[in-house]
């Protein structure tokens, strides 16, 4: 098993009362941010909204935390991340806050506690640029918007 990395969290006043956020299986990539809001929110559809969760956190240097969708909320509401997957530096120590938006076609209510999206944590890497006359040829080259088409499990012949 992988040593789990090791991060500060700070909850809030108005996040007390909510547990803090937890792998839902061992196998979980990310934990869910629950709602930490006083009265519930009626988002309606096309509408989006900030939604507090009540916790800070400090993410060690070398890793960012991904804000992504629930893909349940997504697929039975329409409702998921506007700015997916929102990006917390290892820098940021304000409180987490989600923007969620309403792409169904009903009112959603957001409650406090609910669980509105996953955090993730991922190890980066600084870029160290190399600017160059021209980049070296590729299979695809600057093929990219669709260009490998919609079928699925096809295979390339070679030519």
């Amino acid at each position: 098993m992988t040593e789990a990395i090791k991060i500060s969290v700070q909850r809030l006043d108005h996040g007390r009362g909510l547990g803090l956020p937890a792998h839902a299986t061992p196998a979980s990539s990310g934990v869910d941010l629950a709602a930490a809001i006083d009265r519930p929110v009626t988002l309606e559809p096309g509408r989006h909204a900030l939604i507090a969760t009540g916790l800070a956190i400090a993410v060690p240097n070398g890793f960012e935390a991904q804000v992504r969708p629930r893909s349940g909320l997504a697929l039975k509401h329409g409702v998921t991340v506007l700015n997916s997957p929102g990006t917390i530096d290892a820098d940021y120590r304000g409180e987490i806050k989600v923007i969620l938006i309403n792409l169904g076609e009903e009112p959603f209510i957001i409650e406090r506690g609910m669980r509105i999206a996953q955090l993730v944590i991922g190890r980066i890497n600084p870029i160290a640029w190399q600017e160059v006359e021209t980049l070296p040829d590729s299979d695809r080259g600057d093929g990219g918007f669709g260009s490998s088409g919609l079928a699925g499990n096809t295979v390339r012949e070679e030519a």
